[in-house]
């Protein structure tokens, strides 16, 4: 037991002697003679290799700075519902190793060398937001340098946490954070610092981002926070903008401003039409099949503006059509069997349609032409058979035909009336058709622009 303690010890103070006599103040150069003619020999690197355990570091109490950097290479989805994104990145961790360090004018001209990660100390640096496991493949290279700075780049899937926001959808821009931090070591044994401006990442990321076609990558800020304390941890904070394209804006809101406009033009149709009601039912459908095509688009986890917008579409071709069968009806009942209009109506109706208010203007021509109507062009016609005054004085009723005069000209008169209402109530409906579409376009302006 002794014995073997004994070689155990040994051992231990061969290493340690090894490792002075290989060392030249701070740095510890590898003995590399050789190399131009037989290649690398791995027994040079053994006692670098053996250290892999242990920080790199040749004093307890100097903490080991590690550069990093990543390049965005893919957004793959974004879950509105479950707040999380899923990104494709390359991170790239440059730090230095005083314990691999060679003379490249004695190693034959080699100044970087690729060796295997598993046989080098990795910082273990990780992402906050990160919720799922690190599915970095194994058997790795990393690139030395004969100055002893390693780099090494590692692809990751990324599945992150991100406060979403999709209340301007399909305007939105969102805003997730990265968040690089050590898991075991704090700032008095790893400090993080940046290898290449957040400008460059950004500048490289948007040349080869992959995006499936429904994100695009606006901008990467960064923010480094740092606390100094016992059990503090150094961060770097990355901030990536990204926004929907210009063509999922456009396959959202043209189609459904196009069919509101039509509707809109509707009202040029004569308001004693039959084909006006089924041309507003066939809009009215025609907008619900758009709608169920864009139900997979359309976020489901909260309310947003263009489902408002939507909502508003329907909602006012729905109230169009019921304006047109309302006139209809309206038309039929004044031309069989009009009735009295209340005082309150005919007062309100002289009112809007006196030329000294500000009024709107119908859609059409204002002098209508009555004999259009069912059942008025029958009327009319009775007037203009109904015996003059000197006939009927021969006939002997010379009262009865008067009275029938008078009481076509109320009943000519009750049915203009309830005419100049239909046209009156289509009018206020074709001015909000019209108020809507322009506070649609100056919303669309502003939320473009911003």
């Amino acid at each position: 037991m002794e014995q073997s303690w004994l070689h155990g010890e040994g051992f231990l103070l061969c290493l340690i002697l090894y490792l002075l006599l290989q060392g030249r103040g701070d740095t510890f150069t590898i003995n590399c003679s050789g190399f131009d003619q037989h290649g690398v020999d791995p027994a040079a690197f053994q006692a670098a290799f053996a250290r892999k355990a242990f920080r790199p570091a040749t004093s307890v109490s100097i903490p080991i700075r590690v550069n990093i950097s990543f390049t965005l290479s893919a957004i793959l989805e974004v879950d509105a519902q479950l707040q999380l994104m899923t990104s494709f990145l390359w991170l790239n961790m440059i730090w230095y190793n005083p314990f691999i360090t060679w003379n490249p004018e004695e190693c034959g001209g080699i100044r970087k060398l690729g060796i295997a990660t598993e046989n080098l100390w990795l910082p273990d640096i990780f992402i906050e937001e990160l919720m799922d496991t690190d599915q970095t493949p194994p058997g790795l290279m990393a690139y030395v340098n004969s100055n002893g700075h390693i780099k090494y780049s590692k692809p990751m899937r990324v599945t992150s946490i991100c406060n979403l926001d999709i209340f301007y959808f399909p305007f939105d821009e969102q805003n997730c954070t990265l968040t690089f931090s050590s898991f075991v070591y704090t700032v008095e044994k790893m400090v993080l610092g940046m290898e290449q401006d957040v400008r460059d990442i950004l500048e490289t990321s948007q040349n080869i981002v992959w995006n499936k076609g429904e994100w695009v990558l606006q901008g990467i800020h960064q923010m480094t926070k740092m606390t100094v304390g016992t059990n503090d941890y150094d961060q770097i904070v990355f901030f990536v903008a990204i926004r929907r394209p210009t063509l999922y804006v456009i396959n959202l809101l043209v189609p459904s401003s196009f069919l509101v406009t039509i509707d809109a033009l509707s009202f040029y149709l004569p308001a004693e039409s039959k084909n006006r009601a089924s041309f507003k039912m066939t809009l009215v459908l025609g907008y619900n099949v758009f709608l169920l095509m864009m139900n997979d688009l359309l976020p489901s986890s909260s309310t947003s503006l263009i489902s408002v917008y939507f909502a508003l579409c329907l909602s006012l071709m729905v109230l169009s059509l019921l304006e047109t069968i309302f006139i209809s009806y309206l038309l039929h009942l004044a031309t069989t069997q009009p009735p009295p209009m209340p005082r309150w109506l005919h007062s309100l109706l002289l009112h809007c349609t006196s030329p000294r208010t500000c009024c709107p203007t119908v859609p059409w021509k204002r002098n209508v032409d009555l004999a259009h109507l069912p059942g008025v062009k029958e009327s009319m016609e009775l007037v203009g058979k109904v015996p003059g005054p000197r006939e009927t004085e021969l006939n002997g009723c010379p009262g009865s035909a008067r009275n029938q005069q008078e009481d076509k000209a109320k009943k000519q008169h009750l049915v203009h009336l309830w005419v100049r209402l239909s046209h009156m109530m289509d009018t206020l409906l074709f001015r909000l058709y019209l108020l809507f579409m322009a506070t649609s376009v100056v919303t669309v302006i502003i939320l473009w622009n911003t």
